[in-house]
């Protein structure tokens, strides 16, 4: 990549070129010799929906020296708090026209930290295209396809995002499964794609201490309990677990929104309505026995990683989930497979069996998802995407 810097004979071209050029030089330096330099990189963030998995990829890179800006709402998520000191808080409505002030304090901010490198993900306001700027781009995409009516966007919305994303340097996804999905989609297929380990946006200090067999109890469904999961499925398999012999007196907890007023839920079933936050169900979660992710439709498996990262394993499909992030010994079931489901809450309703595989599920999380993994890589697709920029360019 060094060799497509512009050389001497080039002394009348663009000087912010050569600018970037000596930048990605050392860039290179600092990865392959762990060589530090006096200016740190400068990394502008946009991420108006996940804010939680953003904060703790930042603070990540923040860590190894990268100067981050991350502009961000509170709208979206139930552990949005005070905005931290790289943070710009956004009001995502675009149609308020008191919101507007803010968008251009931000760009203007945004201006004077003269970001090197843009990292986007689930942008879909057109104000937040001009927070982008033109510098080399990065787009993180978490799923191949909506997975329910909520999450799709209007034919006028795709056009415009799918052109700008097209135009990015690079694509980061976090599963093979979502690369191979996306590899010929229309804002991905002009850019290089990478495959990165999705890391638990839930932070290190509140995964509370690992739960013994004495402490494991019952079973556990949580985010939105939407058709895609998979839930007739689920509480089918679930009533033949409660009336079969490997019942151990648990129930089956249900955390989250959705439709589910009309559904007449099994006995031994509970259910937890409403948005909730980490630090009011990391302890319960903590200590289930299985984590149940057996979807319809693969999903980016936050729930997944999280429940690995709090010892517990998660019990997934062969259509949902993400088979590829299993921890060793938990095999995807079917999709349709209620004996099978019902036998995977047999074997896990033991106790020991239960903490034995998700302490395995705990060293799988560590050695594969934790966040410092996902950082050094993305790391390496920043320096590339900004070496590549900078050969281009001449």
């Amino acid at each position: 990549m060094l060799s497509e810097c512009p050389g001497p004979t080039h002394q009348a071209d663009d000087s912010a070129n050569e600018r970037l050029c000596d930048r990605a030089t050392l860039l290179l330096l600092e990865r392959q010799h762990g060589i530090r330099t006096l200016t740190p990189l400068r990394v502008l963030w946009l991420s108006p929906w996940m804010r939680p998995l953003a904060r703790v990829q930042v603070e990540a890179l923040r860590r190894r020296g990268v100067d981050v800006l991350l502009a961000t709402t509170d709208h979206h998520h139930p552990e949005a708090d005070a905005a931290r000191d790289y943070e710009l808080v956004l009001d995502p409505r675009v149609r308020t026209p008191a919101t507007w002030p803010a968008y251009v304090t931000a760009w203007r901010r945004i201006r004077e930290f003269r970001p090197q490198v843009v990292i986007a993900e689930l942008v879909t306001d057109p104000r937040w295209i001009a927070l982008a700027g033109s510098v080399p781009r990065i787009q993180l995409v978490h799923d191949d396809a909506p997975k329910d009516s909520i999450e799709r966007r209007p034919a006028y919305e795709r056009a415009v995002f799918d052109r700008w994303g097209a135009r990015s340097t690079a694509t980061v996804s976090y599963s093979d499964h979502v690369a191979a999905a996306l590899a010929a989609r229309r804002d991905v297929a002009g850019t290089r794609q990478h495959v990165l380990p999705l890391c638990s946006d839930l932070t290190a200090e509140l995964v509370p201490p690992f739960v013994d067999p004495e402490g494991r109890r019952d079973f556990v469904m949580i985010g939105r309990l939407h058709p895609y999961k998979n839930l007739d499925v689920v509480l089918a398999a679930w009533q033949r677990h409660v009336a079969g012999p490997g019942w151990r007196g648990d129930d089956l907890v249900l955390v989250g929104d959705g439709p589910l007023d009309a559904v007449e839920l099994p006995d031994h079933t509970r259910r937890r309505p409403g948005k909730y936050r980490y630090v009011d169900v990391t302890g319960m979660l903590a200590a289930a026995k299985g984590s149940i992710v057996h979807y319809r439709r693969a999903s980016q498996s936050g729930v997944q990683v999280v429940s690995m990262q709090l010892g517990v394993t998660p019990i997934v499909s062969t259509a949902g989930g993400l088979p590829e992030f299993q921890p060793p010994g938990c095999p995807p079931i079917g999709v349709d497979d209620v004996d099978g489901l019902a036998a995977a809450f047999d074997e896990l309703a033991d106790p020991v069996t239960a903490a034995l595989r998700g302490a395995e599920a705990q060293r799988h999380f560590a050695q594969h998802f934790a966040v410092d993994h996902g950082a050094e890589r993305l790391l390496d697709v920043i320096t590339e995407a900004l070496a590549g920029t900078v050969g281009r360019a001449r």
